[in-house]
């Protein structure tokens, strides 16, 4: 980086690269995201079931199943109440799925 870049920046960007790869291969400049999963999403995680198979026991599309992982809409009724049933108790599910 020249002179004139690093006072107009107030950076030093090569020093900055170096020290993030330095970070890197020591392990120290690892992030974790924590993802709150969707009712929907950890009932299915529970469940252990693929997508298709999952929408298939619960009598809805695959579509809407993803619309409800993805929180774009939310389950009501009976769809709503099964998917608490698999959190709570994924065994049944699995049971009924076999």
């Amino acid at each position: 980086m020249s002179t004139k870049e690093k006072v107009m920046t107030g950076r030093d960007l090569g020093e900055e690269i170096l020290a993030a790869v330095k970070q890197m291969k020591s392990g120290r400049a690892a992030r974790e995201t924590q993802v709150e999963l969707t009712p929907a999403a950890q009932a299915r995680a529970n469940v252990g079931l693929s997508q298709s198979r999952f929408a298939a026991l619960l009598g809805v599309s695959a579509r809407t199943l993803q619309e409800w992982e993805q929180g774009r809409r939310e389950p009501t009724g009976a769809a709503r109440t099964l998917l608490r049933v698999a959190v709570a108790h994924p065994e049944i599910l699995r049971e009924v799925a076999a």
